[in-house]
């Protein structure tokens, strides 16, 4: 699973992010994150109408792991905690965390709650990608040093290396 920094501005304007291995794109422009409306960052997001969605790096393991540990619920300065730091969106009402390298800027779309499962839809209307991990106009995905989470043994584990062409490999077993 991703592991995905979910930031959202507090009733006071103060940053909140939590860590959210539950989410996904639901199609090009759309993200689907896969929580319930207990968490604090729901709750902004449907005052605020907006959200930011950035990809952890191996690099900020340790401040990834802190924001799902914690909750904005009990803790309100907890991103402040972190030592990390944040920059207004242009875009969306929502922090983009300047030390993640890749930011989908999204719209709250709606919320549902239904029989199989919770979550927020958020329309992406904006990326920004730290140029750090640029390779010409194309991101490279081992340059993020992108953290996936383990949901069987809690672990983490770096994503770097290019294993292969989607759409393109399981062409060699056409008939």
């Amino acid at each position: 699973m991703p592991v995905l920094m979910v930031a959202t501005y507090n009733e006071d304007g103060s940053v909140n992010v939590m860590n959210a291995a539950w989410g996904t794109m639901q199609e090009r422009s759309n993200v689907v994150l896969n929580l319930t409306e207990t968490h604090k960052t729901v709750q902004n997001i449907k005052a605020r109408g907006a959200f930011t969605v950035s990809i952890a790096n191996a690099a900020h393991t340790v401040e990834a792991d802190y924001f799902g540990v914690e909750s904005g619920n009990r803790v309100t300065n907890k991103f402040e905690n972190s030592g990390l730091s944040a920059s207004k969106s242009e875009t969306v009402d929502a922090p983009i965390i300047n030390e993640f390298p890749i930011c989908l800027e999204c719209e709250f779309i709606e919320y549902q709650n239904g029989k199989y499962g919770c979550g927020v839809i958020g329309k992406v209307v904006n990326v920004t990608v730290d140029e750090s991990v640029m390779v010409g106009d194309k991101i490279d995905m081992s340059l993020v040093n992108a953290i996936a989470f383990d949901p069987y043994t809690h672990g983490y584990y770096k994503v770097t290396e290019r294993v292969g062409e989607a759409f393109n490999d399981g062409l060699k077993l056409k008939k």
